[in-house]
């Protein structure tokens, strides 16, 4: 069975799903254009961290980043290789956007890129659609932004 819920990101598990996004991550994209939390930004107030777990196993994690104004950025979306194609990305969509409407939450944004096609059609799945780049993201090619309203 699969859950999700909100976790502290210093576990070993949690640690090394952020290593592999940002591995996967790097490799697809230059340095300058990886915009991602590390663990320290991932801790500070306002960030929920949830995780994906089967059999105790962390599989997944997404953080919501709440920017105190009724508006939400999604990051650090990972699942790893060995989960994907099992509904883990989707429960952590699901729980995230649970998450934001209990916080009052009522626009959540995210920012992808335009190598990652299976995450696009992910987050279209769940409603979101194309906006123009927004806050750090403008002027980047590299990037390609996308927003819901709850």
């Amino acid at each position: 069975m699969l859950t999700v819920s909100i976790e502290v990101p210093r576990s070993p598990e949690i640690i090394e799903l952020v290593r592999l996004g940002d591995e996967y991550g790097l490799g697809l994209y230059p340095a300058d254009s990886y915009y991602s939390l590390d663990l320290d930004e991932l801790e500070k107030p306002g960030v929920t961290v949830l995780v994906a777990r089967r059999a105790g196993a962390a599989l997944g994690l997404i953080a919501l980043v709440d920017r105190g104004d009724g508006t939400a950025e999604i990051k650090r979306m990972f699942v790893a290789e060995e989960a994907r194609g099992a509904g883990v990305a989707s429960a952590l969509m699901t729980a995230l956007e649970a998450r934001a409407g209990e916080t009052g939450i009522s626009l959540v944004q995210l920012e992808t890129g335009p190598k990652q096609p299976a995450a696009i059609r992910l987050y279209e799945k769940h409603g979101y659609h194309h906006i123009p780049n927004f806050g750090q993201y403008v002027g980047d090619d590299s990037s390609y932004c996308m927003e819901k309203a709850l």
